[in-house]
């Protein structure tokens, strides 16, 4: 039987493969990323941002010479002091969703983070995919945060 497609269906499957790499394609329990999205390097929870810093109030990238290993995962550090804080209470500070999108969760998929897009609410971490899908969240964030829990971590099988 052979099959054939017409020249939109080929664009359009060639355009809807063009958006796989901003989708989070591995189950894993914490998304991890390359830093700088270079070709060669660690993969470090949450694109190598210090966990820490965001409970300081800023997003700060981690340094590769601070690191810490935790759940199997490499997480980066932008001071020794923050690392210490982390090894100390890892739960406290590790985001929310294994630091996929919180949005995403809430709708019951996973996606990557921009880790310029972030709030701290009850003490815990939030991250969103990016500055626009953090103002949808923002939009109703403990409606989004129950049905992210309520998702969260079935969105991995």
């Amino acid at each position: 039987m052979s099959v054939s497609l017409s020249r939109r269906q080929i664009l359009l499957g060639a355009a809807a493969l063009s958006v796989l790499p901003n989708v989070a394609l591995a189950k894993d329990a914490i998304f991890t990323a390359r830093r700088g999205r270079l070709p060669v390097g660690d993969h470090f929870a949450i694109r190598g941002y210090d966990p820490v810093a965001y409970f300081d109030g800023a997003a700060m990238a981690g340094d590769d010479a601070i690191t810490a290993e935790w759940n199997g995962v490499l997480w980066s550090f932008s001071s020794e002091a923050n690392r210490a804080r982390f090894i100390a209470e890892p739960e406290a500070f590790a985001p929310q969703y294994g630091g996929y999108c919180a949005w995403a969760v809430a709708q019951g998929y996973t996606a990557p983070i921009d880790p310029e897009a972030w709030r701290v609410v009850d003490n815990r971490l939030y991250l969103n995919a990016n500055r626009s899908v953090q103002q949808r969240w923002e939009a109703d964030i403990p409606g989004f945060i129950a049905r992210a829990n309520e998702n969260w971590p079935g969105v991995l099988n």
